[in-house]
């Protein structure tokens, strides 16, 4: 399924409100359930949100930091087995 906002605008927070993008430099499952749950709630019915995991944000800015850090490739898979231990507990 394709994204239905180009990255771009992700990652300069255009057309798009900023309360709906978070930005994660690296992969942390606390955390970043943590925000799942926060827009999953979405008390405000903003409609949810998107977590680009692998930017670094800009202090004071929320603009994300270049180059891109982005994740290592050989890591994607633990990633993914960490996810569906997640999403089954």
């Amino acid at each position: 399924m394709a994204i239905p906002i180009n990255i771009e605008d992700l990652l300069n927070k255009r057309k798009i409100e900023s309360n709906r993008i978070e930005f994660k430099k690296g992969w942390n499952p606390d955390r970043i359930y943590r925000t799942i749950c926060a827009f999953a709630n979405d008390f405000d019915n903003i409609g949810g949100g998107y977590i680009v995991v692998g930017i670094e944000e800009e202090e004071r800015t929320g603009i994300a930091k270049r180059p891109v850090t982005g994740l290592p490739i050989e890591g994607l898979n633990d990633i993914q087995k960490d996810m569906v231990g997640y999403n089954t507990r």
